[in-house]
């Protein structure tokens, strides 16, 4: 018999989130009274612009949003969101059977999974990747099939190398671009063979787009663009890091209502909503954003850049991402990321993410890192020279 309080088996086969390792690591740093430059985790450094905040107060003074929210969230949030993807892709939407309400896009990628997942059945999960793509598919009972991301193939997967028996036994096949944390950027043209794929095994494609607003060069197009897409792809979109609203935790998936429907299914057991005042905040978001996301992206594209200059004249391997606010570097020497991060935080008093957080063991991730550009220039000039003193 397991004894009480034991972890169940499926947790135990989950490893540590990588962002709270890291964050315990910077804690204890901090106590310690060191000078940290936190590049760890993608929580931005700028608060969410005042006119949603404006929003949100006068929503929270209706009484009428002090209720449970609706499970397919407020009217004029779906609104909103249809609206916004009409203007931003072209791609139109009912709002009320292909738009649902999420608390971020975290829990939608978790329940969705659960909700289309069964246990022995697969996923298709790329890595370097978002650990919650293989958690929620080990807590479904599935097994996650790696699908490497080479630089050489600008980090997009060769869905052709996927094997008969893997293909065959995946329910989903996830994605995410712009991609954390490589900062690559998909074409439609990769999106049309990824729906071919998806329709030849019979799986559903989840689209992570979380980063599908911060883009430096070229365009971030949605998966729904591509003909056929509606037919076998839910997009999960993500108002944290467009409008600095990680805290607030709200999203929508987008998508043919029988899709949307395992997610809705789960959702209305475990969960009673987003709170409706911050949904109405999110609907102000989501119609102002011409008056703040431009600004945001060049606050990005300039501490990119002077990030990656200076790692470049620190001696490091750096290639300006193309989008996200990520720099995903690979390691001196090619040692392991877990060793890079550490002796970064020891000696330089800057915190990494190591890649072996987004692999599995052993993977080609491990050989890098990632750097968050969420603090202000001239710390991340100073972190650069602060790791240029490390003798690797």
């Amino acid at each position: 018999m397991r004894p009480r309080g034991d972890f169940a088996e499926r947790l135990k086969r989950i490893p540590p989130y990588p962002f709270s390792e890291t964050d315990r690591a910077r804690k204890a740093a901090l106590a310690a009274g060191r000078d940290v430059i936190h590049l760890g985790i993608g929580d931005p450094d700028t608060p969410t612009p005042e006119y949603v905040r404006e929003a949100l107060k006068e929503a929270v003074e209706d009484p009428a949003t002090h209720r449970y929210a609706l499970d397919e969230g407020d009217p004029g949030f779906r609104r909103a969101c249809a609206r916004w993807f009409k203007k931003r892709f072209g791609v139109a939407l009912d709002p009320e059977r292909e738009v649902y309400p999420t608390i971020g896009s975290k829990e939608a990628l978790a329940h969705l999974v659960l909700g289309l997942v069964d246990p022995g059945e697969k996923t298709l999960a790329p890595e370097p990747g978002y650990p919650v793509y293989r958690a929620s598919t080990t807590l479904a009972g599935g097994e996650a099939v790696p699908l490497d991301l080479a630089p050489e193939n600008g980090f997009l997967p060769d869905l052709s190398a996927v094997s008969d028996e893997d293909a065959a036994a995946a329910r989903v096949l996830f994605l995410n671009y712009p991609n954390s944390p490589t900062g690559a950027l998909a074409s439609r043209g990769f999106y049309l063979e990824a729906v071919r794929f998806a329709r030849r095994h019979e799986l559903v494609i989840v689209g992570d787009a979380a980063y599908s607003e911060i883009v430096f060069e070229g365009r971030a197009p949605s998966i729904l663009e591509v003909e056929g897409a509606g037919e076998v792809a839910v997009e999960l979109h993500s108002l944290s890091k467009t409008f600095n609203m990680t805290g607030w935790r709200i999203g929508f998936a987008v998508g043919a209502a029988g899709l949307l429907a395992p997610l809705a299914k789960v959702k209305s057991n475990v969960d009673s909503g987003v709170f409706t005042a911050v949904q109405r905040a999110g609907a102000a978001a989501l119609d102002g954003y011409g008056d703040f996301v431009p600004g945001l992206v060049e606050l990005y594209r300039r501490r990119r850049d002077v990030f990656c200059a200076a790692m470049g004249a620190a001696g490091w391997e750096v290639a300006p991402p193309k989008s996200t606010f990520y720099v995903w570097m690979p390691t001196p020497k090619g040692l392991p990321g877990a060793e890079v991060a550490r002796r970064a935080l020891e000696e330089a008093d800057v915190v990494l993410t190591p890649g072996g957080g987004f692999c599995r063991p052993g993977g080609p991730a491990e050989r890098f890192v990632r750097a968050a550009l969420t603090v202000e220039e001239s710390r991340l000039a100073e972190a650069a020279k602060r790791l240029a003193k490390i003798r690797w």
